[in-house]
C-alpha cells in the first residue's frame, strides 16, 4: 500500500482572510462542502477572531454550526487567538483548535499585540483548558523561517517552541513559512531536526508560494520525513498582518505532486479540481493551482488524474 500523506486544507480560513471579496456564510459552507466531496478529511473552517480585525472571518460560528452533523466526515478546525475565541469555537461544536505562536517578536506584536512570551502563555492557558474539554490543539509557529519585520528566524527558537508545546500537550506543531521566504535547503535542515527530536507524526509544514518555491519546499519536507501539510484550495491565501505574504501552495498542486510520487492522500483529484473552480468563481481572485492548465483537460474528458 502507498504511504499516506495528510493534507489539511486551510482555504476556508487562511485562504479567505485576505481576499478583497468577503464571502457569505453560505458561500463558505459551499466551499467546504466541495472539499468534503473531494474526500479532503481535514479542513480549517474559520477563525474566532475580531470581525473588525479580520472581516472575512465574521460568522465563523455560523459556519461551524452549519457544518454540524458532518464532523464524522472530516476533522474541522478553527483558529483561536485567545481564551474567548477558544470558548466561542467550542460552543460552536469545534473539537480541534489552532493556536498561533511566533518565531519573532515584532510579528507577535503586529498580529496579536503581545510579546511572544505573552502569546505563549495565552496558548498554554488554552492548552490546559483544552485538556479538560477533550479538545485537540494544533499549534502553528508563524514566521518559522523569516519575519517581514525582524528578518531571518533562529531555527533554535523554532525547535525550543516545538518541544515546549508538544510536551505541554499540543497534538501537532505546524512550522509555517508565513511569507514564503524559505528555501528547500533550510526546510530540509529544520524538518530533519524536528523529526529526529519529536517524530514525524507530530510535525506539519505550512508553505506559501511567494517566491515560487512552495512546491520545492513541500518536496524537501516530504523527503525529510514530514507527512502532514497545510495547503489551500486554488492557491488562496495571504496574511493581512504580514507584508509580502501571498497565496499558500495550492491543494491541487500538492495532491498532484504527492500522487505522482506514489503517496496516498485519500483525496479525489478530479473532484478537487471542481472545488478549485468553485473557489475561483466565489472569490474572483483565486489564482488556481499552477498544475490546473495541465490537469483540466483530463477533467473535461471525464478521465481520472
Amino acid at each position: 500500500m502507498a504511504e499516506r500523506v495528510y493534507i489539511n486544507d486551510v482555504g476556508p480560513r487562511d485562504g479567505l482572510q485576505n481576499q478583497a471579496k468577503i464571502l457569505t456564510v453560505a458561500e463558505r459552507i459551499e466551499l467546504i462542502n466541495s472539499l468534503l466531496e473531494a474526500n479532503v478529511d481535514s479542513i480549517e473552517v474559520g477563525a474566532f477572531v475580531s470581525p473588525k480585525a479580520v472581516p472575512a472571518m465574521a460568522g465563523s460560528n455560523e459556519v461551524a454550526l452549519g457544518l454540524n452533523g458532518q464532523q464524522s466526515q472530516a476533522q474541522f478546525s478553527a483558529l483561536v487567538p485567545n481564551l474567548r475565541g477558544y470558548e466561542m469555537a467550542v460552543e460552536s461544536g469545534i473539537r480541534t483548535v489552532a493556536m498561533v505562536l511566533y518565531g519573532s517578536d515584532t510579528m507577535a506584536e503586529k498580529n496579536v499585540r503581545m510579546t511572544p512570551e505573552q502569546a505563549e502563555q495565552s496558548a498554554l492557558d488554552m492548552l490546559q483548558r483544552s485538556r479538560d474539554d477533550g479538545v485537540a490543539v494544533i499549534a502553528t509557529i508563524a514566521v518559522s523561517f523569516e519575519c517581514p519585520f525582524d528578518g531571518a528566524t533562529n531555527p533554535d527558537r523554532v525547535r525550543e517552541i516545538t518541544t515546549k508545546f508538544l510536551q505541554a500537550g499540543a497534538e501537532r506543531i505546524v512550522i509555517a513559512d508565513t511569507i514564503g521566504a524559505a528555501n528547500p535547503s533550510d526546510v530540509a535542515s529544520l524538518s530533519k531536526s524536528l523529526v529526529a527530536d519529536n517524530g514525524a507524526e507530530q510535525i506539519a509544514c505550512h508553505f506559501h508560494d511567494t517566491r515560487a518555491l512552495g512546491m520545492a519546499n513541500l518536496y524537501a519536507a516530504v523527503e525529510a520525513g514530514i507527512r502532514h501539510f497545510d495547503a489551500s484550495i486554488a492557491g488562496l491565501g495571504g496574511c493581512p498582518f504580514a507584508p509580502g505574504a501571498t497565496g499558500n501552495i495550492a491543494t491541487e498542486d500538492a495532491v498532484m505532486m504527492l500522487h505522482s510520487m506514489g503517496y496516498d492522500t485519500g483525496i479525489d483529484l478530479n473532484k478537487l479540481l471542481v472545488a478549485s473552480d468553485l473557489a475561483e468563481t466565489l472569490t474572483g481572485s483565486a489564482p488556481g493551482g499552477r498544475s490546473k492548465p495541465w490537469l483540466a483537460p483530463y477533467l473535461a474528458k471525464g478521465k481520472a488524474v
